[in-house]
């Protein structure tokens, strides 16, 4: 950064000392490239002027030219009011204020021409402007286009940095920006994608022309973030993969080629084998496998996850497989025992409940090379934990694991494992490119042969006896239910109630002996949960009614109707891991959405997708879109990338784009030597020592 751009803020004129300590702490603002990078959110089009009579079909803001003709104060209540009646050639209107009638008072001068600026409402039968903007038209210094609008705060516009103050301030730094921005981006990618200038992309954000050319900025300036953002990725990739090492696994094995021609349970998907040639081709590079799985529930990862400990296991090596939950973990190695049970192989399962005399036999197993495949939870990360020759790691819901916890895994041999990422949480393509960047990401995107997709069928309250009797005939098929109720921090109590509410309606409607329900809730004590859980999954009772605990770790086959209660009160992924709880069997599964009347735009929206389509990448799309990407990714995750101005929930091409332009890059000059690329290699340089270097770790 040069001179310029580092000056410290108080020093720009119009700030000082007293509004510099505000900026640093409300908004973060240290220096001049700090107000710089503040961007605007809006802006408002001051070319414009309207007339008074012109307003009651306006809808939002307007600008006029007029005199104040009448002031008056007025005491309505115990508020004081001040009330101007501005007027023009066309009418009249009051300008209202409700605070600081102290001080805007003697500017309102009679026979003075004023340019005005508010949004005129609706006040009983007639119209006003609460709090407009007002200056002498003669101290109007000159007619903007179009006004940048920028985020505030109650401190700040105490302080006279309200909006308009900080587009003051703001207006004078871009006024002495001439020939002090320097170009970041090479001029072959400047050209080539018809890109403006970076000084000019500052002034035109700021200070825009008109709409065109504040457009013209944004592209630019976005591109340039999501592109260096890219960049950095690739080059920490470029880096891991050149520091460290991988083994390499030149056999298929012979374990694996036993399980795959005399016991697999069903042929391989296109997209499964896609998948293992992928992983296949990353295990005779002689670097470290470093890959995320995407698949939806039931798209058959695991499978693809044993397939790759199998070669693992064939070459000499020890396998381990970590899930989240003790349930899912339990899970998985009931899976696996079963897949393997014919198989001369060793599986052992690690929790936290697993006792003092059984951990002691799985450690030396796992020192000695007897244990084949470890499968377990946080517990698989203690340093007690040894492995003879661990050779896969393959992690389950990654993102419920901190970089840290799985940078443990790797300390576990003297060469890292290679490591197998899965996730069953579609991700948007524009955030795995973001936030998984430095992993090759595999996507199964077709479902195994014989699996039905889920009908889904949305409902109101009005039509429960109907769905009542849909669940009786199920039931009398054979089929078992799921009732799930929604659990939100905030409301718990609400939501017990609601979930004990319609676990007594369902107990008087299907009475017993015939019919026989199940409950799970936080409330419970574990043991009882699981015991209820148990009687679910044996086919002792036929109705789960349950809170949001059943996401995930629970496969019934038999279990083929999801029900959702509120489910307006629940985000579309949760919504689709939860209609994945069904259609693990041969027969035709249901969902239903059931909602009240009142609906938002935006839940009409998710119940509208879910009813659409079963494609949960088509559904995570649409969640970006309504949710954004703090809230899929986790807000601190999200924060970590420190956009200041591209949004990728909206920016998805500039994102490829990006990436795109740091790929060809990088394949022509892995270390940034062309002369070219000086400017670009300075800027990464100071990007990556600003961060903790994650490089070396999944």
């Amino acid at each position: 950064m040069n001179e310029f751009l580092s000056t410290p803020i108080e020093f720009l004129k119009g700030v000082g000392p007293n509004r510099a300590e505000l900026l640093k702490k409300e908004a973060g603002i240290f220096t001049f490239n700090d107000l710089l990078h503040y961007f605007p959110f809006r802006y408002v089009d001051r070319s414009q002027y309207h007339t008074v009579a012109e307003l009651p079909q306006l809808d939002g803001y307007a600008q006029l030219k007029g005199k104040i003709v009448h002031v008056s104060e007025r005491l309505i209540g115990k508020q004081n009011r001040l009330i101007a009646k501005f007027q023009d050639h066309t009418g009249s209107i009051e300008l209202v204020w409700f605070q600081g009638a102290k001080w805007i008072k003697p500017l309102l001068k009679p026979d003075v021409e004023f340019q005005v600026y508010g949004k005129a409402k609706l006040f009983g039968s007639s119209f006003n402007i609460p709090h407009p903007e007002l200056v002498e038209f003669e101290k109007v210094k000159f007619e903007k286009g179009l006004q940048a609008v920028y985020s505030s705060s109650e401190k700040l516009g105490m302080n006279g940095l309200s909006s308009k103050g900080i587009e003051k301030i703001i207006t004078a730094l871009v006024l002495q920006l001439q020939g002090k921005i320097a170009e970041t981006l090479p001029l072959s990618i400047v050209q080539d994608l018809h890109l403006i200038s970076a000084e000019n992309a500052f002034i035109q954000i700021h200070c825009p022309i008109d709409e065109a050319n504040a457009n013209k900025a944004r592209i630019r300036l976005k591109f340039e973030e999501l592109f260096f953002l890219q960049l950095e990725m690739l080059m920490r990739k470029l880096i891991s993969i050149r520091k460290t090492g991988g083994h390499v696994f030149t056999e298929v094995g012979l374990p694996f080629t036993d399980f795959y021609e005399n016991y697999l349970p069903f042929s391989l998907t296109n997209a499964q084998k896609r998948v293992l040639k992928e992983i296949r081709k990353d295990f005779l590079t002689g670097h470290h496998m470093n890959r995320l799985l995407q698949g939806d529930v039931g798209s058959g990862k695991t499978l693809v996850a044993l397939l790759t400990m199998l070669i693992g296991i064939g070459n000499g090596f020890q396998a381990a497989l970590m899930a989240p939950t003790e349930i899912l973990a339990s899970q998985h190695f009931v899976t696996l025992v079963d897949l393997l049970k014919q198989m001369n192989l060793k599986i052992e399962l690690l929790t936290g409940s697993v006792g003092k005399k059984d951990r002691r036999r799985i450690h030396e197993g796992l020192e000695n090379g007897e244990i084949n495949i470890l499968v377990g939870t946080h517990a698989l990360l203690e340093d007690v934990v040894q492995f003879k020759n661990l050779g896969v790691v393959v992690i389950d819901e990654q993102h419920r694991f901190g970089v840290a916890q799985r940078a443990r895994m790797w300390k576990k041999n003297t060469i890292p494992p290679h490591v197998l990422i899965m996730t069953a949480t579609p991700i948007p393509r524009t955030l795995a490119m973001t936030f998984y960047g430095d992993l090759d990401v595999s996507v199964i995107d077709e479902l195994p042969p014989g699996r039905k997709s889920i009908e889904t069928s949305h409902r109101f309250e009005s039509n429960r006896l109907t769905v009542f009797g849909f669940m009786k005939s199920e039931i009398a098929k054979g089929r078992q239910i799921y009732v799930v109720y929604p659990l939100i921090k905030e409301s718990e109590t609400l939501d017990y109630n609601n979930l004990m509410d319609g676990y007594e309606a369902i107990s008087r409607s299907f009475p017993l002996p015939e019919y026989r329900v199940s409950i799970v809730h936080g409330k419970m004590k574990p043991a009882d949960k699981a015991f209820e859980m148990q009687r679910f999954v044996k086919g002792e009772t036929q109705i789960m009614v349950a809170t949001t605990v059943i996401e995930v770790g629970v496969n019934v086959p038999n279990a083929s109707v999801m029900i959702i209660e509120s489910s307006e009160r629940f985000g579309l992924s949760q919504l689709h891991q939860l209609r994945g709880r069904v259609g693990r069997g041969a027969e035709q599964s249901f969902c239903i959405l059931m909602t009240g009347i009142k609906l938002s735009r935006e839940s009409k929206k998710r119940v509208a997708t879910m009813v659409r389509t079963n494609d949960g990448f088509e559904i995570a799309e649409v969640d970006l879109e309504l949710r954004g990407p703090g809230d899929i990714m986790g807000t601190q995750q999200s924060g970590d990338l420190d956009l200041k101005i591209a949004d990728l929930s909206k920016d998805g091409q500039i994102v490829v784009l990006a990436r795109d332009k740091a790929r060809e890059i990088l394949e022509e000059d892995p270390l940034l030597e062309n002369p070219d690329y000086l400017l670009i290699r300075e800027k990464l340089r100071k990007i990556m020592l600003s961060k903790p270097n994650w490089s070396s770790i999944s």
